[in-house]
């Protein structure tokens, strides 16, 4: 959707603002929130999302080098918007358990423990996220602003800056989210309300009853019960969207996807899942390609003998890849590479572990200095520094690289555009047996090599994040494994952008078919009349 950055904002005027908070984690709450931005973009308003502090290893690099989370930069692409750090001003990014990389407006902080964050960060964090929710109510018309977790969570009522706190500051209304499919939704929505102060409870204005998949009649005495018995009415009830198709910011999804039997296709990818795995959305396009089966392993006896292992992105790599020693996964990638596998790939911390040593002489990634060997796959070498990369790169595959196995892919540019995230610096040691992977320009406008790989193509790193997300490359690689293995090369199939704008329609049809949008406009001061919403000045 091509929306330009023009709004409907009169002279002076400041933006309604709307609040969905959960009666737990993972009820729903970004992809809710991603459909009304939307539905408000398609009813004309000028539409930003807000979350005033994310913790998620998923994170997004805007245009000006900066990094928030991933739900707010998505969130932003369906307004139509260009994501800043306003849309999430505080970041935590956990390195080790009770122990975090703090990033403030997209720049890191400092890495702080769980509870030196809580008493020495967050009675300070007032002004930074309302200054920031403030700078988007004076360009929108409309902020929707996402909380964490649930606000009944008492350990963390004192220095809440994410939750009813919050709303209060704002003086927003709040809608409550209830996940039915994990069973006990009234349980969850009359326990919250009991937990929560009277003032509190005063601003939650509707329910909204997510992910159902039974019969709306049978349900219909409960959410009669409920208003009869809360005040509150119940806005809708939204039914369980299979395959939601949006980039998720949380890795509780992989075990959703886990637990799934994956498909048996012509292309058969395994992903190693380690315990800070992070931007794990670099693969939802393979998940989309029709002769793709994309396998996420924990361990060597799930490897098996794929075509392709791919070791994404962490936050923590060296702890990372000692888990990934500890599950015999170094012996298994060892004895699938002697079978068959065509190519072993590495995805920033993944490219890293490839290399030869990794050296974190400031504790970046850890309590203490420390060093450890690498695979060994590619003749690289790792330090960890203390300034982060955070930039958006363009440019293109290496002209002949043998990654462009299709006859096609030989007649010109393959382009490339991705981003960059990580702490290490990676260096060649040795250039007699590898070949540089893309040729990209950074903020510089210079053209640097990025990434290195086998001269066969059949080992290969980079610290490019979205590099499946280029069709063109995606697919010639891809095409090139399926020659390999004496398959017809399929071509194009699908572009991931155009792929991306249905899926924010698709959603937010749902969600405007089975809520009452009207009333969603009332609670915000926005009525409707004639078909059309007004701004209420």
């Amino acid at each position: 959707m091509e929306k330009s950055e023009s709004h409907n904002l009169s002279e002076g005027s400041f933006g309604k603002v709307l609040m969905l908070q959960g009666t737990a984690s993972d009820v729903g709450k970004s992809v809710i929130t991603t459909a009304l931005c939307r539905i408000f973009t398609q009813d004309g308003y000028g539409t930003a999302p807000y979350k005033s502090q994310n913790m998620a290893l998923n994170s997004y690099v805007t245009e000006d080098g900066k990094e928030i989370g991933r739900a707010q930069g998505v969130q932003a692409e369906a307004c139509g918007i260009k994501a800043t750090t306003d849309m999430n001003p505080i970041l935590i990014k956990p390195v080790k358990d009770m122990f975090s990389q703090i990033v403030v407006h997209g720049e890191p902080y400092q890495q702080m423990s769980a509870s030196d964050y809580r008493s020495l960060f967050l009675p300070k964090a007032k002004d930074t996220v309302m200054d920031a929710l403030n700078r988007l109510r004076a360009q929108y018309d409309i902020v929707l602003m996402e909380g964490a977790g649930s606000p009944a969570e008492i350990n963390l009522k004192s220095n809440d800056i994410v939750n009813m706190n919050l709303a209060g500051w704002a003086d927003a209304p709040v809608l409550l989210i209830a996940d039915i499919d994990r069973g006990g939704v009234f349980a969850f929505i009359v326990g919250t309300l009991e937990l929560l102060e009277p003032h509190e409870r005063q601003r939650v204005k509707g329910f909204i009853i997510n992910k159902f998949r039974g019969d709306i009649a049978l349900l219909e005495p409960g959410l009669d019960w409920l208003t009869e018995r809360t005040g509150i009415p119940v806005l809708g009830v939204l039914p369980f969207i299979e395959e939601i198709k949006i980039e998720a910011e949380d890795s509780v999804v992989l075990d959703t996807l886990r637990q799934k039997v994956a498909e048996q296709r012509e292309i058969d990818i395994a992903v190693i899942q380690y315990p800070r795995i992070s931007n794990f959305t670099d693969f939802d396009p393979l998940r989309e390609e029709k002769d793709v089966s994309i396998r996420y392993v924990k361990s060597a006896t799930e490897l098996g003998s794929p075509d392709v292992i791919i070791l994404p992105g962490t936050k923590d790599t060296i702890g990372d890849l000692d888990y990934l020693r500890l599950q015999g996964l170094e012996d298994g990638i060892a004895e699938a590479m002697k079978s068959g596998v065509q190519q072993l790939v590495g995805i920033c911390g993944g490219y890293q572990m490839l290399g030869e040593i990794l050296h974190d002489p400031f504790s970046v990634e850890g309590g203490e200095p420390r060093s450890a060997k690498g695979l060994g796959y590619l003749p690289v070498t790792t330090t960890f520094l203390k300034e982060k990369t955070t930039v958006r790169v363009q440019g293109a595959l290496a002209m002949g690289h043998p990654l462009a196995l299709v006859t096609e892919s030989k007649t010109g540019v393959i382009p490339m555009e991705g981003y960059e995230i990580h702490m290490g610096e990676t260096g060649c040691l040795n250039m007699n047996n590898v070949a540089s992977l893309f040729q990209v320009e950074r903020i510089t406008g210079e053209l640097v090599d990025e990434g290195w790989g086998s001269k066969d193509g059949g080992r290969w790193g980079t610290y490019l994040h979205g590099v499946f997300h280029n069709d063109h490359f995606r697919r010639s690689w891809l095409d090139g494994i399926r020659v390999n293995k004496g398959l017809r090369p399929l071509g194009q199939t699908f572009t991931s952008s155009t792929l991306k704008e249905q899926e924010f329609d698709r959603i937010a049809e749902v969600v405007r078919n089975h809520i009452d949008m009207k009333k969603i406009y009332d609670i915000m001061g926005v009525y409707h009349k004639k078909d059309a919403y007004r701004r209420l000045e």
